[in-house]
């Protein structure tokens, strides 16, 4: 994976695919942040806004890139476009605003993330109600970790009737102290289990805000 940008979320994300195992070579043309990951994984300085950089650098042999630069708009779209210039089969783009992510999805970046706008879409939830975890995957499907409902607790989830009342369908049971295991209709809940509930974010809220 080619990875254009070491600030915040560029570094986390080399550093993170090195440790998992992954091939990553990160590209910052920023002296200061080069001499501070040298050596952590594969890292060269460069300008990967001049499309020969990228061309030398073999950009055209990675089928993902992620472009990690986002304080300066200019720098994001020439990344993004020489990336998509030389056919890069998957390009994920960091984008600090509405704009940014549609001018990123015009030019032809096929993934485009708000990493602020989602953080703070995800803690809105988190903080308003019981939810201890919060995942959107698309298009409002989300999957949720929380507490059960007073009214589910020590009844099957047969019994409760979850999907059919609240139009959500929980997937795993977790009980203290044990793994989670997948749910059935004939999994009974208790009062200090942790659920994984997936389903329309609206519904999934309503079902959380119980008592």
């Amino acid at each position: 994976m080619l990875l254009v940008g070491l600030g915040r979320f560029g570094s986390s994300i080399a550093l993170t695919l090195d440790r998992l195992g992954h091939d990553v070579l990160a590209v910052e043309r920023d002296p200061e942040l080069v001499a501070h990951y040298t050596g952590r994984f594969p890292l060269v300085q460069a300008d990967a806004t001049n499309p020969e950089a990228l061309v030398q650098l073999g950009a055209k042999e990675f089928g993902v890139a992620v472009v990690g630069v986002g304080t300066s708009l200019e720098a994001s779209v020439l990344v993004t476009g020489n990336l998509v210039d030389l056919g890069t089969p998957q390009i994920w783009a960091k984008a600090i605003s509405n704009e940014h992510a549609r001018i990123l999805h015009r030019i032809g970046a096929h993934h485009v993330v708000l990493p602020e706008a989602d953080a703070g879409n995800r803690v809105a939830h988190l903080v308003s109600g019981k939810l201890l975890d919060y995942i959107e995957v698309e298009d409002g499907f989300t999957i949720v970790k929380m507490r059960p409902p007073r009214e589910t607790q020590g009844f099957t989830i047969g019994q409760s009737e979850i999907r059919k009342r609240y139009g959500v369908t929980v997937i795993g049971v977790k009980p203290p102290g044990e793994e989670f295991v997948y749910a059935t209709e004939e999994t009974r809940i208790s009062a200090n289990d942790l659920l994984i509930v997936s389903g329309h974010a609206d519904l999934l809220e309503r079902f959380a805000a119980r008592p």
